[in-house]
């Protein structure tokens, strides 16, 4: 039987966020927006009379890979965003792109397809649990690459030739980062893959808040790592993130290297027939040329208003909490210290803010720390991009609680 350690940040979120009352700044989606809603961002007027889900449609299995509508939709995306940031790439297919049930999905299949006991996987640290998780239940041996925050949880690429080894076969970034919201620069992507070039690796990035780039100059913006130019990348998102839609589970995986599509769609016919044609066409609609630059532009408008909320929260704040800043996505990491200056237990901190505030967020030691001591002690992960009024609420009430039992 594979040993396959508890999901702590899926445990938490299942024990807590249905308190009643509760407001919920654990969430890491975008404010989640309704098929209503939805048509409202297409520009084609004539278009939103279309409804987005075709009820005459036969409700077989339906395109086993997903549809071709939807895959050619997310390579329009890639190749246009690597246009932006003047990739070597060559253009990417629509046959290069699988879609999944979700990035959790894709994740899992990534590397049930790619790994084997005695493999090595050098992976990201602190980041989704899944990431090193699941490599480890396979029977592979992880190595923690630590992001340091004193670096600004940036990746020192130098390190990576302490940690690789003869029998590496994948690299794992998370970029933009959950849960520092820290966005990894195509300076480092660059080094990361020439390395792996060099060592004949697999670079495996999950890309899940792409392309949530909301405190980030436009030029300055990295491409997916799929877009560096070396074919054995693969990287995987989601609909529920950036796209503020994660009810209707469609997420993917693509890669330019054919031997490593094929894989996944071998391995995937036992775990995925295929994705549902319902949740298929809304995905298609929402990522058509008319609809997803309003939607991208309301989600980062709301990422930037609300980050504002949460920056003026640690400053005000700051002889008991810090960070460093997010650049990308919907998480922040924040660290809260007793007035000695000591990291609070934030485990019990959680529990406490929760029970007498209603204010929801993660404990960073437990969610994230992998079971190591003094790991992220006195850490929170905060999801910022819900809606506005229930950020002020909870930062209010959050505050509240500080000032009477910490400062």
């Amino acid at each position: 039987m594979v040993k396959i350690p508890a999901f702590e940040v899926e445990q938490w979120m299942d024990s807590y966020e249905n308190t009643l009352g509760v407001l919920n700044i654990a969430e890491t989606c975008c404010s989640s927006i309704s098929i209503d809603q939805l048509v409202h961002f297409n520009t084609d007027r004539r278009d939103r009379a279309r409804p987005i889900i075709d009820l005459s449609t036969h409700l077989t299995y339906g395109p086993i890979r997903g549809s071709d509508e939807l895959r050619r939709n997310l390579a329009v995306k890639y190749n246009e965003d690597e246009a932006t940031t003047k990739s070597p790439a060559p253009p990417l297919s629509f046959e290069d792109i699988i879609v999944t049930q979700g990035a959790i999905s894709a994740n899992h299949l990534v590397f049930y397809s790619l790994l084997r006991p005695g493999d090595h996987v050098i992976c990201v640290f602190p980041t989704y649990q899944q990431l090193y998780a699941v490599p480890e239940s396979l029977g592979a041996e992880v190595s923690l690459w630590k992001l340091k925050e004193e670096n600004g949880y940036q990746p020192d690429v130098a390190e990576l030739d302490n940690l690789v080894k003869d029998n590496t076969k994948m690299i794992v970034i998370n970029n933009p980062n959950n849960p520092t919201g820290v966005t990894i620069p195509k300076e480092t992507l660059e080094k990361i893959i020439d390395f792996a070039r060099k060592h004949d690796i697999i670079v495996f990035s999950d890309e899940v808040y792409r392309p949530l780039f909301h405190s980030i100059e436009p030029d300055s913006i990295p491409p997916s790592a799929i877009s560096m130019g070396y074919p054995k990348v693969v990287a995987t998102s989601s609909m529920s993130k950036a796209w503020a839609l994660a009810g209707i589970r469609v997420g993917w995986i693509a890669s330019r290297d054919p031997l490593i599509i094929e894989a996944v769609a071998l391995a995937r016919d036992y775990t995925t027939i295929s994705v549902s044609q319902l949740d298929d066409q809304v995905a298609r609609y929402a990522l058509s040329a008319n609809v997803w630059p309003q939607l991208l532009l309301r989600n980062v408008s709301l990422a930037r208003n609300n980050l504002q909320l949460l920056d003026q929260f640690i400053q005000k704040h700051s002889t008991v909490c810090s960070w460093v800043k997010p650049t990308a996505g919907t998480t922040a990491f924040i660290q809260f210290k007793n007035k000695d200056g000591t990291p609070v237990d934030d485990e019990a901190f959680s529990k406490d803010v929760l029970e007498k505030t209603k204010v929801m967020f993660l404990p960073g030691s437990r969610c994230f720390g992998h079971g190591q001591t003094s790991s992220f002690n006195g850490f929170v992960r905060i999801g910022y991009v819900n809606e506005t009024e229930t950020v002020r609420q909870a930062l209010e009430k959050l505050g509240e609680y500080i000032t009477e039992n910490i400062q």
